[in-house]
């Protein structure tokens, strides 16, 4: 294994730094990504023992399948990068989290409802992911992940989402009908497996499905609905397959669970596949209205936490004059006057103690959690061009591009216009050149009723100067024709640029 006391980098970018993990198929270590100003990575190596085609194969297919699947879910861990050491060794790098499993967090603490239906709906999500599956030479493959299980659920802190639930480790999940031979050997862990798993048979997403039935148990109870007599593979077939799991009031009879909680999670456990949900989506339906009832004021606590993140838990309530302005973006609604829609424009924040610019942008909310997620990895430009005939105006770009999200579609253009000649105009620039900066707020199609995100720009002092002197330049220029002509001459420039801008960006 490479030496961590050595100056020597991995493929001449990651600096391993200690390990942190270790398990049955290879270690884990926290590292340096020197390439993009030390960020911190995880890099995890296949075992030695385990260097076998058969087994760099299957490392190889869950570094692709977790890159694959993280691009579309933000519960899935997110794989950059895929090489082999110089001592021949595979190895994947992968975000660097900070948290506890799931399994660490049930053993220490009773999960409160409202907790427990947040963490379980964001499993539900990664798992839907990875059931609705990922292209491979264009068709469309679903992943079973078959280790469904707490200590590959990894619990964490963001502090834009508040407690982020991630799953961990595909490494022997199966890419159905892209390899036939499911039945040679059964490869998962005894207490959360299957029947249909224990006898060797071909899978699908309700095998995932009763793994998830006996870890929502374990979340709610605190302890496993099924018992075997001993640790072996035998008596773990025959309590799958024979023992009826024990009920909630067996287990704690102080237990509060709703009825009809406790009838999904046992519908999960279903001996036959026939008799489980059929699909994760059911799950997420069915704890769909228990997370609105109790947890209705979920996305207010959450915003006030945000507010409060920094601050001793001790510490007073602070006055909304008191807010930053990042708070004070965080805490604003989408307009009524403005359409559900993507659509982009500028306006004036305006909070009791001062006045901000921003740009307003509406996304899927998928691409707000790619934005937010892969902030680390995100290339930002920002750049102004004026028109002063017919018109004064100018054409406000913001670009953002990420080349997990953005390779086959180009950079996400936010574009805006500021008419020189009006009032709010004239206002936003002054608040451009009097901060050296600008807020991006994105609001969710799904959820539109509170800023999901809020992005600073800081701008340099080229566009400061730029900007000062096209704000004096247009206060004596006289318009001769419509605004509309110099948004059309500002819009043919941006098109002459575009295409030097997208190769900038994705040669950085």
């Amino acid at each position: 294994m490479t030496d961590l006391n050595s100056e020597s980098l991995l493929t001449n970018r990651y600096r391993l730094m200690e390990l942190i993990g270790r398990g049955a198929m290879g270690q884990v270590y926290r590292a340096e990504d020197v390439l993009l100003g030390g960020v911190i990575v995880a890099v995890k190596f296949l075992a030695q023992t385990l260097l076998t085609p058969r087994m760099r194969d299957r490392f190889r297919s869950e570094a692709r399948t977790s890159a694959l699947l993280s691009t579309k879910s933000m519960h899935i861990v997110r794989v950059m990068d895929y090489g082999v050491n110089d001592e021949g060794v595979p190895f994947y790098v992968m975000e660097y989290l900070q948290g506890h499993s799931l399994s660490e967090v049930i053993t220490t603490q009773n999960l409160p409802l409202p907790r427990f239906l947040s963490i379980a709906r964001q499993i539900c999500q990664g798992l839907q992911c990875a059931h609705q599956g990922i292209a491979i030479d264009g068709s469309i493959y679903p992943i079973i992940h078959r280790d469904v299980k707490p200590s590959n659920i990894l619990v964490s802190q963001d502090p834009s989402w508040g407690e982020l639930v991630k799953i961990l480790d595909f490494g022997i999940a199966k890419i159905l009908q892209a390899d036939a031979n499911q039945t040679s050997s059964f490869m998962g862990t005894l207490a959360y497996s299957s029947p249909e798993q224990m006898e060797g048979k071909e899978l699908d997403s309700r095998s995932d499905i009763y793994g998830l039935g006996v870890m929502l148990f374990e979340m709610l109870t605190g302890k496993m609905p099924l018992q075997a007599e001993t640790h072996s593979f035998g008596s773990w077939y025959k309590t799958h397959h024979f023992q009826v799991p024990r009920s909630f009031e067996s287990v704690n009879p102080n237990l509060k669970v709703p009825k009809v909680l406790e009838s999904l999670v046992m519908s999960c456990l279903a001996k036959s596949a026939n008799d489980r949900p059929q699909t994760v989506g059911e799950v997420l339906k069915a704890l769909e209205p228990l997370e609105q009832r109790y947890n209705a004021t979920r996305q207010i606590s959450h915003r006030i936490g945000e507010a409060l993140l920094r601050r001793p838990v001790a510490a007073p309530v602070r006055d909304p004059e008191a807010l930053s302005p990042d708070e004070a973006c965080q805490l604003t609604t989408w307009p009524q006057n403005k359409p559900i829609a993507q659509i982009v424009f500028p306006h004036v924040l305006k909070t009791k103690r001062e006045e901000i610019a921003t740009v307003w942008v509406m996304l899927p909310q998928q691409e707000i959690e790619n934005i937010q997620l892969g902030k680390l990895y995100n290339k930002l430009y920002k750049n102004f061009l004026c028109c002063m005939s017919p018109h004064p105006m100018m054409l406000w770009m913001t670009a953002l591009y990420n080349q997990l999200h953005h390779k086959k579609i180009g950079p996400r253009w936010l574009r805006c216009y500021l008419d020189l000649k009006a009032v709010e105009g004239r206002q936003i620039i002054r608040l451009l050149v009097e901060r050296k900066q600008y807020y991006v707020l994105f609001f969710a199609l799904e959820d539109p009723h509170h800023c999901a995100y809020v992005m600073p720009v800081t701008l340099n002092d080229a566009q400061l100067a730029q900007l000062q002197t096209w704000t004096v330049d247009s206060q004596t220029w006289r318009s001769i024709g419509k605004p509309t002509l110099s948004k059309d001459i500002l819009k043919g420039e941006f098109e002459k640029l575009k295409l030097k801008i997208t190769g900038d960006l994705e040669n950085q």
